[in-house]
């Protein structure tokens, strides 16, 4: 094999070295080429107009190779100015012709090129790429973050639409509507009274289970509340104290305050300011509403009604038969008018409801023991039901499908008043700060939706922006690697004309664009 057919092989990044070693450039070329800069700064200056030469000027940086191509132009653009000896008269030509013969003299302008080719594939490229993916990433996040704020929209819309519908509103005057919806209670808690009516034969079967237990009549009497409904219905609680209908009732008036429910829109907790987390709230129950208690299943505390006082308590009819010979009702009660918590009906009363729903946890419960007690072993359930033979007939004649079916009337009458529409009726009626709380809370819920619509909208105008900086820096990536290939081009070129026109390779990360 001859010696021109062995190619050359540099490796990009030791180029300038391998031209110093071997003289082709002198060690100070960076000192002697500022004066070429400078002199290529000031032909810039006057230029003509011309397509070509304006693609050559822009977005690069002028090395050797573009000033040969602008003495190519310049051939055609000064024409006129060569005379008879083949020399050119424009300044502009000799300008550029000093320049060439400036970069030519010790090969400047192959350690300049071979420079900006290290620095290329070194930084330049390798920077803007970097640039690119980073601007990418932030992209993939904005996003990212873009669909957790859409997620959380849709959450919070999704609670307020979930709740308006538990409570029967369209939720547009919210506090309006919550007020409206408590006048349908009264209906409510009306079917739920004909529906414990079914109860009768539970009670019955409990009650006797509870006298054969005990030898004796209970002394309280056995759920005393669900068979006063079962018996007289959701009365006014008047009528359950004293035994008697009263003549007139003076239920108190429903007191929420809707006059300012526009003022309270501007009250409304901003979600920018105080950081409220949203996610703690539960619309299925675990909204905090302070004193209100909403585990129906715990002991509550309904204030200092008591029952039993009333009961207990000397009544004072102030009838004198002396005077007239006719009955006059005075103070005993207040003259047979129901007034107070005493005009609320069994159900809608917080003390007695409480001892109703409490009576029928009691029963539930008793009646799960006896499905357990039919559903466990044989020899065990003889041995305990020989020992109820003289027990009243329903206890005796008690099955495993009769008991289910109690439990299941029980259960009914359970969810009907445990209802979460009920439940929250209920508590507005009857608490002040509730319904401010219950309206807060919606409220609040359309903030986040509100707030995270502004955040998705700012996300979303990020992102463009990105993605328009991207768009920008991308076309000058492929133009300078563009520009980088045609340098290692040039080089490649002029190194193999100084070695007998042998084959060169720059080898290493300029094969990696």
């Amino acid at each position: 094999m001859e010696e021109q057919d062995i190619p050359i092989d540099i490796n990009t990044g030791k180029l300038l070295e391998w031209l110093i070693n071997r003289r082709h450039c002198t060690k100070d070329w960076h000192v002697k080429i500022l004066i070429i800069r400078e002199k290529i700064n000031n032909a810039i200056q006057d230029m003509p107009v011309h397509e070509g030469i304006a693609k050559l000027l822009s977005g690069s940086y002028i090395n050797y190779f573009h000033c040969l191509k602008i003495v190519e132009i310049l051939k055609e653009t000064e024409a006129d100015t060569k005379n008879v000896f083949g020399r050119y008269g424009s300044q502009r030509m000799k300008d550029w012709q000093e320049i060439l013969r400036l970069y030519e003299k010790d090969n400047l302008y192959l350690a300049e090129v071979s420079q900006m080719l290290i620095r290329n594939v070194n930084y330049e490229i390798p920077s803007t790429k970097k640039q690119i993916q980073k601007l990418e990433q932030i992209q993939a996040d904005l996003e990212k973050k873009e669909a957790d704020y859409k997620k959380s929209e849709n959450t919070a819309r999704s609670e307020f639409n979930s709740l308006c519908k538990q409570l029967g509103i369209p939720g547009e005057e919210i506090k309006q509507e919550l007020a409206e919806k408590v006048k349908e209670l009264p209906e409510s808690y009306d079917k739920i009274a004909k529906k414990t009516k079914s109860l009768e034969k539970a009670v019955e079967f409990y009650c006797g289970f509870v006298n054969y237990t005990l030898g004796r009549e209970h002394d309280g009497g056995c759920v005393p509340m669900v068979k006063y409904v079962i018996d007289k219905g959701n009365t006014t609680t008047y009528e359950w104290i004293y035994g008697e209908a009263p003549l007139s009732i003076s239920e108190p008036p429903l007191n929420i305050n809707l006059d300012n429910e526009d003022l309270e829109k501007k009250k409304v907790v901003d979600v920018d300011n105080t950081g409220i987390d949203f996610g703690e709230i539960d619309i299925n129950g675990g909204i905090n509403f302070g004193d209100v208690n909403l585990e129906v299943g715990g002991e509550i505390d309904w204030g200092n009604g008591n029952v039993e006082e009333a009961v207990a308590g000397d009544i004072d009819y102030n009838i004198s038969l002396e005077e007239s010979g006719i009955v006059v009702e005075a103070a005993g009660h207040e003259g047979g008018n129901a007034s107070g918590t005493e005009a609320y009906t069994i159900l809608d009363n917080p003390p007695t409801r409480d001892d109703f729903i409490n009576q029928l946890f009691e029963l539930e419960a008793f009646l799960k023991l006896r499905l357990y007690e039919f559903k466990g072993d044989t020899n065990v359930n003889f041995l305990s039901f020989s020992q109820l033979q003289e027990s009243s007939s329903i206890v005796q004649n008690s099955t495993l499908e009769n008991s289910q079916n109690m439990l299941d009337n029980v259960q009914v009458i359970l969810s009907e008043i445990l209802n979460t529409k009920v439940q929250h009726l209920h508590n507005i009626k009857h608490s002040v700060r509730y319904v401010d709380v219950l309206t807060s809370s919606l409220k609040q819920k359309l903030s986040l939706v509100d707030k995270m619509i502004v955040l998705q909208n700012s996300i979303r105008e990020k992102r463009e922006n990105f993605g328009k900086e991207v768009s920008t820096i991308r076309p000058l990536l492929q133009l300078l690697i563009q520009r980088t290939k045609e340098l290692q081009t040039e080089i490649e070129k002029d190194i193999s004309k100084k070695y007998k026109n042998r084959i060169v390779h720059l080898t290493g990360g300029i094969n990696m664009l």
